[in-house]
C-alpha cells in the first residue's frame, strides 16, 4: 500500500507538466472556437492520439498509479486547458472503464482497443445510463434487455439520455434492466457494437457549458446483439441476480440493496472533482493575472482588500478541494472505504468551489468578465455541469448524510 502523500513524485511530475503543455498549447487555443461552434473537436482528439494522451494505454497507467493521484492529476490538467475539450477528449474513458471492470479478458480484449482506435483513425465510445425518468434515481431505469434463448440474443429497448458521444461513437455501454423486481441491482451493462440496426441518435442538446462535448440521447429500438456483448456473461448475471434476490429477501425489501448500489458509484467520484478543481484554478489564474495587471485610480485592483481577499479566498477553497479529491482517490486505489463518504465529499466541495471561483473571477474582471472576450465566463458556464453529473450536488449531501447517520434518509 502506498502511502499518502502531497508530494507528486519525479515521473507523476513529468506527467502532469506534459499535460499541461498540451492543455496550454493545443487545448485552450482551440477552446473558444469550439464552445461557439458545439461540435465534437475532432482535430484536437486527433493530436491528443497522436501524441499518446488519446489512448487505453495512458489512462491504464494512470488509473493503476499506486498512489492513486495519477487520474486526478491528468483531469485537473487537461480541464485546466478547457471543460469542453476535455471531456471529448476523456468521455470515451467511461464507457472503457465499465468494460474494464464488468467485462470479461475477452471482452475487454475484444472492445476496448475499439472505443479508441489509434492515431490514425481514431474512435469514440459512449457510456448509456441515464433516461429521461431516471437520473438520481437509478432504480426507476426503464430500458430493458430480455434473453432469446434460441437465438442466443439480447433484445434491448429504450431510451438513452445526457450520453456523452452518444449516436456518434463507435462502440455504446449500455445499462439496461433485467430484472425489474430487483431496482438497481436487476441491471446488466452491454456491449452495442457499431452499425448495429435499431440504435440511432435523438436529441442533441444544446448546452449551456462543455459545448464541445456532444451530448445526445440514444434510442434504442428492438436491438439485438449477440448473448457475447453482455458484460460479464450470461452465467455470471445468473449468479449475481439469484444472490440478490437472497439478500432482498434477508433485508426485507430492496432499499438496502439500492443503497449498497449507488455506494459503487463512490469511486468515480473524485475524477469528476479533479475535474472541477483544474476548471476552478483556470478561472482563479486568469483573475490574479487581471487584478495584478489592471490598473484603476493609479494602482492594481488588487491593492484593494476587497479583490485581494477574495483570491485569497479563491486559492484557499481550490487548495482544499484538491486535497479532498486526492484523499478519496488514495483511498479508492488502496481499498479504504468510505466510511464517511468521502468520494461524495470530494465531489460535492470541488464541484460547489467551482461554481464559486468561477463567478468570483468574473467579478474581479468586471464588465471584461461578462464577455466573450476573456475566458472566465466560459469557465464560468461549464462550471455548472460539475454539480449536476455523476451525481448532482443533493445526491452527494444525500449520499453523505446517509453514510453518517446510517438512517434511510430521503
Amino acid at each position: 500500500m502506498a502511502e499518502f502523500t502531497m508530494e507528486l513524485n519525479d515521473e507523476q511530475k513529468e506527467v502532469r507538466d506534459w499535460l499541461h503543455g498540451f492543455a496550454a498549447d493545443v487545448i485552450r487555443p482551440a477552446a473558444a472556437e469550439w464552445d461557439e461552434r458545439e461540435e465534437t473537436p475532432w482535430p484536437v482528439i486527433q493530436e491528443a492520439a497522436k501524441v499518446g494522451i488519446y489512448s487505453l494505454d495512458f489512462y491504464a497507467q494512470q488509473y493503476f498509479d499506486s498512489t492513486g493521484l495519477g487520474i486526478p492529476m491528468a483531469m485537473e490538467e487537461l480541464f485546466w486547458g478547457d471543460a469542453g475539450i476535455a471531456l471529448s477528449i476523456v468521455g470515451t474513458g467511461l464507457a472503457a472503464v465499465g468494460v474494464l471492470a464488468n467485462g470479461t479478458e475477452e471482452q475487454i480484449g475484444t472492445w476496448v482497443p475499439q472505443m479508441y482506435g489509434d492515431a490514425g483513425d481514431v474512435k469514440l465510445a459512449a457510456f448509456c445510463s441515464s433516461e429521461p425518468d431516471a437520473g438520481s434515481d437509478v432504480a426507476s431505469m426503464r430500458t430493458r434487455a430480455v434473453y432469446d434463448e434460441a437465438k442466443d440474443e439480447w433484445v434491448i429497448n429504450g431510451t438513452k439520455t445526457w450520453a456523452t458521444n452518444g449516436g456518434i461513437a463507435n462502440v455504446h455501454v449500455v445499462v439496461a434492466v433485467v430484472d425489474p423486481e430487483l431496482g438497481s441491482k436487476g441491471h446488466a451493462s452491454f456491449i452495442i457494437p457499431p452499425n448495429t440496426p435499431g440504435l440511432a441518435q435523438g436529441q442533441k442538446f444544446k448546452k449551456h457549458g462543455i459545448r464541445a462535448s456532444h451530448t445526445a440521447e440514444v434510442i434504442l429500438d428492438n436491438v439485438r446483439v449477440p448473448g457475447s456483448c453482455l458484460l460479464g456473461g450470461k452465467e455470471k448475471l445468473d449468479e449475481r441476480l439469484a444472490r440478490a434476490r437472497e439478500r432482498a429477501k434477508a433485508v426485507g425489501g430492496g432499499e438496502r440493496v439500492k443503497n449498497a448500489a449507488m455506494a459503487t458509484f463512490e469511486a468515480s467520484r473524485p475524477a469528476v472533482g479533479a475535474m472541477a478543481v483544474g476548471t476552478a484554478r483556470a478561472a482563479y489564474e486568469v483573475a490574479l493575472d487581471y487584478a495584478m495587471t489592471r490598473e484603476q485610480f493609479g494602482r492594481p485592483i488588487i491593492d484593494n482588500q476587497g479583490v485581494a481577499f477574495q483570491l485569497a479566498e479563491m486559492r484557499t477553497q481550490i487548495d482544499a478541494a484538491r486535497l479532498l479529491v486526492w484523499r478519496a482517490s488514495w483511498m479508492a486505489i488502496n481499498g479504504k472505504p468510505f466510511t464517511a463518504a468521502e468520494g461524495s465529499m470530494s465531489k460535492l466541495f470541488a464541484s460547489e468551489t467551482a461554481k464559486k471561483v468561477t463567478a468570483q473571477a468574473i467579478q474581479i474582471l468586471g464588465g471584461n468578465g461578462y464577455t466573450r472576450e476573456y475566458p472566465v465566463e466560459r469557465m464560468h458556464r461549464d462550471s455548472a455541469i460539475y454539480t449536476i453529473f455523476e451525481g448532482t450536488s443533493e445526491i452527494q449531501r444525500l449520499v453523505i448524510a446517509r453514510t453518517l447517520s446510517g438512517m434511510p434518509i430521503r
